[in-house]
């Protein structure tokens, strides 16, 4: 289940975030936070998992057709490709009009869940 990020959050929000190698520094993370906070477009969610514990977060960029998936992590108990489907369906439910596409970093998971996604509805207008 995906939560709209909320200044309570942010401890949090920071912890999942610092498991990007790139965002392993607290004034990088900080600023990424704010990014997320103050820029038309942008929103960082943080995931809920089956047993109701905040376990990731992800965080989006809106543009005319497409949504940019900018990070995306979970936390080391969560952290299998299954859980980061997940996500990225709970997405497409939320922005349903809008593409997913991802980073340098993220593409290589958007497209395998694009293929995944297109083969279970595919599956499912044959079942």
């Amino acid at each position: 289940m995906l939560l709209k990020y909320k200044v309570d959050y942010e401890k949090i929000a920071m912890g999942l975030l610092s498991f990007i190698p790139d965002l392993d520094d607290v004034g990088h993370l900080k600023a990424e936070i704010q990014w997320y906070q103050t820029e038309t477009g942008r929103q960082l969610f943080l995931w809920k998992n089956a047993t109701g514990d905040i376990a990731g977060v992800v965080g989006v960029e809106q543009n005319k057709d497409y949504l940019i998936v900018r990070h995306l992590s979970l936390s080391p108990s969560d952290r299998d490709e299954g859980n980061s489907f997940t996500i990225l369906n709970e997405l497409a439910q939320l922005y349903p009009n809008y593409k997913l596409m991802g980073t340098i970093a993220t593409s290589p998971l958007i497209g395998k869940w694009e293929q995944r996604h297109k083969k279970d509805e595919f599956s499912g207008l044959n079942g």
